[in-house]
């Protein structure tokens, strides 16, 4: 039986203890720490280590079986105490589940949800995450989606909202780019520790986020970025934003994970649609005809989607006005009567526009009090736009 090193009591501990034992997303760690705790489930697995059920037969024992051989490998040398040591050193902050600075989103998880998060910035992620849309995309982006991400995550801060997204080359350095561009707050939510910011050419990039908002990540430092933990990564992002907005993705983006994900916890959905001939947006327009996401096209219908009703409502779009709006149907007939630039005597305009006299005449003094029409010699004709 393995000897801890360090106070397997103290809840601290023992919840960071589990995020370096189980990996990100473990439903069966994370049902056993609900149900014990998170140190009376570290006594538990230490008390289980090297011993063997038999042919468990439920699917909750062969499930902790399992569980066990996972994690027990990794109980030789723990000692979190040196996580967060490190952690310190960086000037970060580990939130707990009953910090009030946790996002509340990540409760939605279940036990699916971190057992701990490992914070650089400003560790309030719970007002960070209050007003929040998380903006996601492809890492092969396109010129035409980094610009409309742009717009949208410098609308969005400008509405008071967070831009929440993943570090990642492409649409997310962009949105992380345009949040700070714009003034605003955007919190990166990593697939590796926070030690090291990952990719290294977005360094720089996430050292500003820590300055104006949190890079935050559910693995202890030290934890090595891979596939796996970048899908588990995606369930966080959905969990803590309040909308998650696909800009770009093609058909096999990791972004459309986030973005189900995000439906799946009945969290609003938008996408943004590209040429048809993009396949860097194949998987945007993919979830537009499943019925997954909102069509959104700028900032205001994002704010409306994530928003609150009333306040976040998207202004209705006004089009060019047209000479004829607001005419009843016989002065649309007599104006559309009218040539283009000679002038037309009334019976003229009865005989083409289908009316009878008394509603031509009625008509044309509805157009001429509009300045549209004007007589000229016994006849009428249209008034040139720009004239009196």
């Amino acid at each position: 039986m393995t000897t801890l090193a360090f106070d397997a009591d103290d809840p601290t501990l023992a919840a960071t203890a589990w995020s370096r034992l189980a990996e990100p997303g473990d439903e069966t760690a994370g049902a056993l720490v609900a149900h014990l705790g998170a140190a009376g489930a570290l006594a538990w697995l230490v008390d289980q280590q090297g011993s063997v059920l038999l042919e468990p037969a439920a699917p909750a024992q062969r499930a902790l079986a399992a569980g066990v051989a996972r994690w027990s490998p990794r109980l030789d040398g723990l000692d979190p105490r040196r996580e967060l040591a490190v952690l310190e050193r960086t000037g970060g902050t580990l939130l707990l589940p009953d910090d009030h600075r946790w996002p509340r989103g990540l409760d939605d998880l279940g036990t699916a949800a971190p057992f701990a998060l490992w914070v650089r910035g400003d560790a309030d992620l719970a007002a960070a995450c209050h007003r929040s849309v998380a903006l996601v995309g492809a890492r092969a982006s396109t010129s035409y989606g980094e610009h409309v991400t742009a717009q949208l995550a410098a609308g969005l801060v400008d509405r008071g909202f967070t831009v929440v997204s993943g570090g990642a080359y492409g649409i997310d350095a962009v949105a992380h780019r345009g949040a700070l561009v714009g003034g605003g707050s955007t919190v990166a939510v990593m697939a590796g520790g926070v030690d090291r910011f990952y990719p290294q050419g977005n360094h720089e990039l996430l050292r500003r986020v820590t300055e104006n908002g949190a890079v935050v990540a559910e693995v202890p430092p030290g934890s090595t970025p891979f596939k796996q933990r970048f899908l588990a990564r995606n369930r966080v992002i959905a969990a803590m934003a309040r909308a998650t907005v696909v800009v770009e993705a093609a058909w096999r983006s990791g972004a459309l994970s986030t973005a189900r994900r995000a439906a799946d916890l009945l969290r609003p959905v938008g996408a943004v649609p590209g040429p048809v001939t993009s396949m860097a947006s194949g998987g945007c327009h993919q979830l537009l005809r499943d019925g997954v996401a909102t069509c959104v096209t700028d900032a205001a219908e994002v704010a409306e989607l994530a928003g609150e009703v009333g306040r976040d409502a998207a202004p209705r779009p006004v089009g060019l006005r047209s000479a004829a709006d607001g005419l009843g149907d016989a002065e649309r007939a007599v104006l559309d009567a009218l040539p283009a630039r000679a002038a037309a005597d009334v019976a003229v305009l009865c005989r083409v526009a289908g009316r009878s006299l008394p509603e031509v005449l009625g008509a044309l003094g509805v157009l001429e009090s509009r300045g549209l029409v004007r007589p000229d010699g016994g006849r009428w004709r249209r008034v040139a736009a720009g004239r009196g």
